[in-house]
């Protein structure tokens, strides 16, 4: 089963469960690091997730992947949280950063850079708007490569 397959079986199996008790899938990653594979969950809540959600989470979906075995080879399972610099994946992750420090890189330059590291002002008609200093850069979100909460010192 290709790694998108894998993600979406793991996101189907393991979505029910985490509406009905208040968290928020941010990501699934299947990846292959030296001779391991890795199968990452990273999971959020209002006012933060902890170790014995990881927990709980871990084996709730620990038993669906031994029911449904939808990973061929053996793996290690990390239930975790996003961390505090979230990656933002979606429209609404972005929108949902909207006053805070962000970090964006883009696939094109826009204005000429292709990283942005700033106050995200607004989120609207599918743009950006990021304060660097005393610059805003509105950036179209088709641009986006990548995005994701940041601490600025």
């Amino acid at each position: 089963m290709s790694t998108p397959k894998i993600k979406a079986a793991v996101e189907d199996m393991i979505q029910p469960y985490l509406a009905d008790n208040g968290f928020e899938l941010v990501d699934i990653e299947y990846v292959k690091e030296g001779s391991n594979w890795f199968l990452r969950v990273f999971v959020d809540k209002e006012g933060g997730i902890d170790i014995d959600d990881c927990g709980r989470i871990s084996e709730v979906l620990s038993e669906k992947l031994d029911k449904d075995d939808p990973i061929p080879s053996a793996y290690f399972l990390e239930v975790s949280s996003p961390g505090a610099e979230r990656p933002l994946k979606k429209a609404e992750d972005v929108r949902k950063a909207v006053g805070k420090d962000v970090f964006v890189t883009t696939y094109e330059p826009v204005d000429g850079q292709k990283e942005f590291e700033g106050r995200l002002l607004s989120f609207e008609q599918d743009e950006l708007l990021i304060q660097t200093g005393k610059k805003q850069y509105a950036i179209p979100y088709a641009k986006v490569a990548s995005a994701r909460l940041a601490i600025i010192f």
